[in-house]
């Protein structure tokens, strides 16, 4: 890690404030360079918000991200249902991930800044767990100190006595699974979970590090007013409320989907870094496809599959014989891009497959006719959204809280199958050494592609939640009147 402090190792903070007609978003860095301050503007103008104000004065609201994309993005779009409703917000970030909230938020022109006594190091992300690193958090406090807010929004502990809003990027089933009761099955082969309103069991073992990382982060939330939840009351299942409450004695408010704020082609097409591949090429791809007879594959951001495993993958895909997106991050160095593919498969599959490494328009192809299944990590901010666009998932949990995720979809709500995942890692990174076979990838994708009595009802049933989660956000709906509630709180 780069130890020198840069330009891109500065604190940044991008303030949205709604205007009726359009917004325009300004980048503010602040820093000192010698006896001056250092304002870099950036301008965009995709957005159009129409704003309801419910208070006689609109809000300040200042939203601390947790340093990963998975993080930013939902929290950029809950950042903007309050900017909506004309409340005046302020993303606290780091200039590495100030683009992504840059394409996401909602603004008009802001002179605001402050200079940092001493910028921060870059952020760093330990190989074991992420956490706000130390070194960012005085300029962040001194920010606030100056500009201070009505609320904080964080996953992490504030020491100057705002109050602060809870946002960890789980859903609440995940929260209620990571503070109950566990169990380990005689061979210690199985998590099982006893106290839920649905008991479960789940075919891995979480490290302990793991563990022991997710109980200090929610142990921090509870210290907080109340969790942010980006989901949507139907999905996690009144149960699950009653259950987090009645357990926790604590407020959580479902804002969500909060993805469901991008309406048009662009905003979806803009929404997180920018995409390898362009928005025509892939919308006309999908055009030529019949309905649902699309496979997406993607594993996020921070999931890198080993050679071996991307060629079991790539077997599967192929051997189910449906037409595919599979998007895979890049390689790095001298390694060569195509090495873990098969022989020639990229010259059978031309007509079939798209293989794109790199960053994509996710919300673009989750919304596209043709896409039919999501082979998928469980992510929640990936998971929330193929539930949100109606797309069952074939669910390959990697590290985290996804198995979790995993059995909320597959056993809880039927929206999509398992692929037999059995290996939890602490990070989406690391060394492997469990294979799922090509056999197994196949069987799953075929589960949902092929037809059948249970792959009509998984996709009447995701049909359904996707309904509902349009449902949800809209005026009158369980999320729209809970972000009124949290207003008013």
């Amino acid at each position: 890690m780069p130890t020198s402090t840069s330009k891109s190792d500065e604190l940044h903070a991008l303030k949205a404030t709604p205007n009726i007609l359009h917004s325009q978003l300004i980048t503010i860095s602040f820093s000192m360079q010698g006896s001056s301050l250092v304002s870099h503007l950036e301008e965009k103008s995709n957005y159009e918000v129409c704003c309801v104000m419910e208070e006689a004065e609109p809000l300040t609201l200042h939203f601390v991200h947790f340093l990963a994309a998975g993080h930013m993005i939902p929290l950029c779009d809950i950042a903007t249902l309050f900017a909506s409703r004309g409340h005046n917000v302020t993303i606290i970030t780091t200039p590495s991930n100030a683009q992504i909230s840059a394409s996401r938020s909602p603004t008009t022109p802001s002179s605001n800044s402050t200079p940092s006594t001493s910028p921060p190091k870059r952020p760093r992300t330990s190989p074991r767990c992420s956490r706000p690193p130390p070194c960012s958090r005085p300029p962040i406090e001194q920010y606030v100190e100056e500009h201070p807010p009505n609320c904080i929004i964080a996953d992490f502990l504030f020491p100057l006595g705002i109050l602060r809003l809870a946002f960890n990027g789980f859903s609440l089933f995940a929260t209620c699974a990571v503070i109950s009761p566990h169990e380990a099955s005689d061979d210690n082969s199985c998590l099982l979970l006893p106290t839920l309103p649905h008991p479960i069991t789940i075919n891995a073992i979480p490290p302990e590090e793991l563990t022991e990382f997710l109980n200090t982060k929610l142990k921090t939330g509870l210290k907080s007013h109340g969790l942010i939840v980006n989901s949507f009351a139907e999905l996690n299942g009144h149960e699950y409320i009653r259950h987090y409450g009645k357990t926790t004695s604590h407020k959580a408010w479902h804002l969500g989907p909060a993805s469901l704020i991008c309406r048009s082609p662009q905003q979806k097409a803009d929404r997180g870094q920018t995409s390898v591949v362009s928005m025509h090429h892939c919308l006309t791809w999908l055009d030529s496809k019949p309905l649902h007879s699309v496979v997406y594959v993607c594993f996020g951001s921070l999931c890198h599959f080993p050679d071996n495993q991307l060629y079991e993958i790539a077997c599967g895909i192929e051997a189910s014989g449906h037409d595919f997106i599979w998007v895979v991050p890049e390689k790095k160095g001298k390694e060569k891009e195509t090495q873990w593919l098969p022989n020639a498969f990229e010259e059978r599959n031309e007509k079939k497959g798209m293989i794109i490494k790199g960053w994509v328009p996710q919300l673009l192809i989750l919304n596209h006719r043709a896409v039919g299944a999501f082979v998928t990590h469980c992510g929640w901010n990936s998971t929330v959204e193929a539930v949100s666009a109606g797309i069952p998932m074939v669910t390959w949990p990697v590290h985290g809280e996804q198995f979790y995720n995993e059995k909320l979809i597959s056993e809880v709500r039927g929206l999509g199958v398992e692929v037999g995942a059995t290996e939890w890692s602490t990070i989406g990174f690391g060394e492997r050494h469990k294979l799922v076979s090509r056999d197994a990838v196949e069987n799953a994708v075929r589960r949902l592609m092929d037809g059948g009595d249970e792959a009509r009802e998984i996709r009447r049933r995701a049909h359904e939640f996707g309904e509902k989660a349009r449902e949800a956000v809209e005026e009158g709906g369980s999320s729209h009147n809970n972000l009124t509630a949290l207003i008013h709180d």
